[in-house]
Formats: C-alpha cells, sequence, structure tokens
C-alpha cells in the first residue's frame, strides 16, 4: 500500500473523552490497553504529522441523543452505552452541555480536530460508518486509501475497517494508535482486534512506521 497525500486520509474514530479520558465512563474497561499503546500520544502524533503533510483528517464520533433512547432492541454493549449515557448528547440540533462531557473530543485533540480543515462526519449509530456519511465524505474528496486509528480497536475500529474495505478502499491500520477492552469472561479485544487486522487490512503498521510513510 503506497501512502500518498493525493488520495489518502486519516480516519480517526471517537476520539473522545468517554473512551480516552480517565474520567471517561470506558475508562475502566480500555484504561490499561490505552496506556500500553500510548494510544493517545500516538493518536496524536498521526494528527501532527497529518497537518504538517498535508494529509486529510475525517473524524467518525459516536453519539446517542434522547431519541436514541426509544430502540426497541439493543445488543449488550448497545444496552450498556445507553444505559450509563455514554456518548450522551442532549440533542442533535442542540451542543448545549457538549463541552467537556464524555461525547466531547479529548481536550489535547481539540487543535487538530476544530482547525476548521477536518471533516467531521455525522455520527455512527452503532459501530460501523454504514449509518453514517463517511464513505460519502471520503469519496467526495477523491480518497482511495484510509490510515485508521482510534477507539475501540474490535469493535468501531475493526468495523469501519470492514466496511472500508467492502467499499473499495485500501486501509492500512495504525495498530497501536488505537485500544481495546479488556473483559474477565470475553478476554482482550485488542488482542482479538489485531489477529483480525493482519486478516483483513492491506497493510498493520506501527506509529512510527505511518509517520515515515507520510514524511
Amino acid at each position: 500500500m503506497h501512502i500518498n497525500r493525493n488520495d489518502t486520509a486519516v480516519v480517526f474514530i471517537d476520539p473522545q473523552n468517554d473512551v480516552l479520558s480517565e474520567k471517561g465512563l470506558g475508562w475502566g474497561a480500555v484504561g490499561e490497553s490505552v496506556r500500553a499503546n500510548n494510544t493517545i500520544e500516538n493518536m496524536e502524533r498521526i494528527f501532527k504529522a497529518a497537518k504538517e503533510n498535508g494529509f486529510e483528517v475525517f473524524i467518525s464520533p459516536h453519539y446517542f441523543y434522547p431519541t436514541d433512547h426509544g430502540w426497541k432492541f439493543n445488543g449488550p454493549l448497545e444496552t450498556d452505552e445507553l444505559k450509563t449515557g455514554m456518548f450522551a448528547r442532549r440533542g442533535a440540533l442542540i451542543l448545549d452541555g457538549l463541552s467537556g462531557s464524555g461525547a466531547d473530543w479529548l481536550e489535547r485533540f481539540k487543535p487538530y480536530i476544530e482547525d476548521g480543515k477536518t471533516v467531521v462526519v455525522s455520527p455512527h449509530k452503532v459501530w460501523g460508518p454504514q449509518t453514517n456519511d463517511l464513505v460519502l465524505q471520503l469519496r467526495k474528496r477523491g480518497i482511495a486509501k484510509v490510515i485508521l486509528g482510534g477507539m475501540l480497536a474490535n469493535i468501531c475500529v475493526e468495523s469501519h475497517l470492514r466496511d472500508l474495505l467492502e467499499q473499495g478502499f485500501e486501509v492500512a491500520v495504525a495498530k497501536d494508535a488505537t485500544a481495546g477492552p479488556r473483559h474477565p469472561e470475553w478476554g482482550d479485544g485488542y488482542r482479538a482486534a489485531l489477529i483480525n487486522f493482519a486478516f483483513l487490512a492491506h497493510a498493520v503498521l506501527s506509529t512510527d512506521e505511518v509517520l515515515k510513510a507520510m514524511g
């Protein structure tokens, strides 16, 4: 996979407080993995390199609005997210209460995301981009290749990877710019993701390798 600013973009999923801040609702499940991978630091390194080298950056966020509580059925993680208020916003058309909340961007990422150039697509509602406009936004900018990272490795990142592949994109996963949950019964989500990344992605790269390719 040849990484080139003319047809390659960075896509980060859920760079939000609930999964990246020690105060976030998901920290108990993902914190150890985030620390082990230096996920936050590596995401920031990729953000910085993308901006310095002219690569477009896309954010695929996760938001839940009060109307989403009207869903008639949910999987186990969806149920937990809605019950705990993870990624919760007060409404689709208002920003009241967003700043500093679990749904807000991690503070250190805001200079990169809120620079007027980063494309923040509509929210994905389950795990993959089938429910948002990420693919449309990539296509409209002539993007054919994606450097993928963010949260969570075995859930939203893997779901985005699978759909982008089905849509005909080449995808490289930045393996240490993501992290996964650790569950006492279900196992280590990050390790599970690495196996599937190796089977599916066009490249599985460290952040150092990503930066070298982008330079």
